[in-house]
């Protein structure tokens, strides 16, 4: 009878890192904050980093599909991906420059398991900085705990949507909110927490949401909760230092 593999595996992370930002910043007030700190927190982490500001709807994927395609051409080993993506937005769809919207469904197949051989089975994260819906959350006076499933290990194939995880600013169907000096409350705090902790990253998510929560943000004199959704399909522990 084979030994179990132990709890704590962790991604091999001492390949290449690769970071990709796709910024929409027309009229999007306080978005160079939040390049400017995505910058030093890739920089920080040891990732080469990539950023397009103002992409188009068909850019969004092109832009996406020319990443892929220069990992893959790669003969080095890439142990990891970030990809950024802020806009505005509805509930699975982001708005580019050009005002047209593009499927998020459809940029994040590029990278999966089947369609990018370089991070096959390797972590891919996605951060997403956009409004989800109209919604808005005066807050409640308790809250409940989130809840993560992690997906089980497979010895000898995996399923092409593991090894991911997407990173929300607001849960499904609410807006994201943004200063326009100081930048996103959700990309300023993960920046702090990615760059200030050591830990995995789900770890590191828990406290990013934490946060949030205590936060409180006033929105036309009225105050405002708002916490990020994260989604998790990582067979292994991630660590980004």
């Amino acid at each position: 009878m084979s030994n179990p593999r132990p709890l704590e595996e962790a991604y091999d992370m001492s390949g290449a890192r690769l970071a990709l930002t796709l910024c929409v910043t027309k009229a999007r007030e306080g978005s160079e904050a939040d390049l400017d700190a995505l910058e030093r927190m890739f920089q920080q982490l040891g990732f080469e980093s990539t950023t397009k500001r103002d992409p188009t709807a068909q850019q969004f994927q092109e832009e996406l599909e020319k990443f892929q395609q220069a990992m893959d051409a790669r003969e080095d080993l890439v142990s990891c991906a970030f990809v950024v993506l802020m806009a505005h937005g509805v509930e699975g769809r982001l708005k580019g420059e050009d005002e047209q919207m593009v499927e998020l469904e459809s940029l994040f197949e590029v990278l999966n398991n089947k369609n990018c051989q370089a991070l096959k089975a390797r972590p891919k994260v996605y951060i997403v900085q956009a409004c989800r819906g109209e919604q808005r959350d005066p807050g409640e006076t308790v809250g409940s705990d989130d809840i993560m499933m992690i997906a089980k290990d497979s010895p000898e194939t995996i399923p092409t949507y593991t090894d991911t995880l997407h990173i929300y600013s607001t849960v499904e169907g609410y807006i994201a909110y943004r200063h326009d000096k100081e930048g996103s409350c959700f990309i300023q705090t993960l920046v702090d927490v990615f760059t200030e902790r050591r830990g995995p990253i789900l770890e590191l998510l828990t406290e990013v949401t934490r946060r949030m929560a205590e936060a409180e943000l006033v929105q036309e004199g009225r105050t405002r909760k708002v916490n990020p959704e994260i989604q998790s399909t990582l067979r292994k522990r991630l660590y980004l230092q």
